[in-house]
């Protein structure tokens, strides 16, 4: 086991991983998973991964998981790194797409579910409650069926249907709410102080991070550790980005890539765009954003409880952030379809966007190895998606 505390970022306080902590006791900041790193590394090499299975447990010493006992998995984690040449070729840069649309739920969110889930069931958790704009709350319902863990789930009421469904059909006790995701975590914050379930929102529990930050070890694994210059990532909550800059960090402790970090990009809607706000003003955290709405629905997060440390994670990486049109992300979903064949979901198309943005600004230079993270199957948001389709009478032909 290298696991050895929790580590809160804004006052150091160091924390026992062997007890259910949520945020730190101390100043009521998210908290950190640290590990020896040391000792990881003398029981550890890169190579010893080539014999492994192709899922995120591949990296089980950089995972807070105690005994393996406890593992709940659906063979989540290695999702491929998909060049995208003529887009690529189109913008003078190589990209890359990572699609975590083929992950089990068909989002990326089963990364945090999996090790979330898994590391709750093993501290003795037999209940959880979470507000969610859908997609983590499908994640957390299936992965807690397998756990036996009772699952209250809390969504706004124009959160995708599908996701609703996957909850439901799971077990969870779903409820809506009229209004947004920030509504939701008011209500499972009276529903955990009443019921005594752990909170699993965003960052107020410390695995969900461990989960997702395997997105950032897969990318140096798949690109033979070679760090790319900048990598794009849909923010709502911001989890991934901030999980990604720390398995980079933790992979230079390691000595397993050099002193190059990529340049992380909070990308978000214009809609909804509280760290670019933040960013742009040069301030260490956001403002509530009112009135939030995007296409990209699973980014609609007005405002984020680690924000400051997506901006940290910018600020340490010379990234930056970026805020897109919803006419811009449908467009862009439909051009990475034709061109690519890549279907992703509003979030992930929202990355192209910003990196064609970019490169025009030239904040994306010629030639530099760009990794956008498509974060859902474009199939979970069929209604981001209208077109006309003619009827042929069967004596009819196709017209040429």
């Amino acid at each position: 086991m290298y696991m050895s505390h929790l580590e809160c970022p804004k006052c150091s306080a160091k924390h026992d991983p062997h007890k259910i902590t949520q945020l730190c006791p101390e100043c009521g900041a998210p908290l950190l998973v640290r590990y020896d790193l040391n000792k990881v590394k003398a029981n550890l090499k890169k190579e010893d991964l080539v014999s492994r299975k192709p899922d995120l447990w591949r990296y089980r010493e950089l995972l807070p998981l105690v005994d393996d006992k406890y593992k709940v998995t659906f063979g989540e984690g290695m999702t491929p790194l998909l060049a995208l040449d003529k887009l690529g070729n189109k913008l003078g840069v190589e990209l890359y797409l990572k699609d975590e649309g083929i992950i089990p739920s068909g989002t990326f969110k089963s990364r945090g579910a999996a090790v979330g889930v898994s590391r709750a069931k093993e501290l003795g958790v037999k209940s959880l409650a979470m507000p969610t704009n859908g997609n983590a709350g499908a994640s957390w319902a299936i992965y807690s069926a397998k756990a036996d863990i009772d699952a209250y789930i809390v969504m706004p009421v124009d959160a995708p249907v599908i996701t609703r469904n996957e909850c439901a059909i799971a077990g969870a006790k779903l409820y809506l709410v009229n209004g947004l995701i920030s509504d939701a975590g008011k209500i499972v914050g009276r529903a955990v102080a009443k019921l005594g379930c752990m909170d699993a929102s965003t960052l107020k529990e410390p695995y969900r991070i461990e989960g997702k930050k395997t997105m950032g070890l897969e990318i140096a694994e798949q690109l033979n550790w070679e760090v790319p210059d900048v990598i794009l990532y849909p923010t709502g909550g911001g989890v991934g980005l901030i999980g990604i800059y720390k398995a980079f960090r933790e992979l230079q402790q390691l000595g397993w890539i050099g002193d190059k970090m990529p340049r992380m990009v909070a990308v978000q809607a214009e809609g909804c765009a509280p760290i670019v706000k933040a960013w742009e003003e040069k301030k260490t955290a956001s403002e509530f954003w009112n009135n939030a709405s995007t296409v990209a629905f699973g980014i609609t997060v007005p405002k984020a409880l680690g924000d400051f440390l997506v901006l940290d994670a910018i600020y340490q990486t010379n990234g930056c952030a970026v805020a897109v049109t919803d006419e811009a992300i449908l467009k862009d979903q439909a051009e990475l379809a034709a061109a690519e064949g890549a279907f992703v979901c509003p979030e992930g198309a929202a990355n192209y966007t910003a990196a064609k943005k970019l490169r025009e600004s030239g904040w994306i230079k010629p030639g530099e190895k760009v990794v956008l993270l498509n974060t859902g199957a474009g199939l979970k948001y069929p209604d981001t998606v209208q077109v006309a389709v003619p009827v042929l009478e069967p004596e009819q032909d196709i017209p040429v």
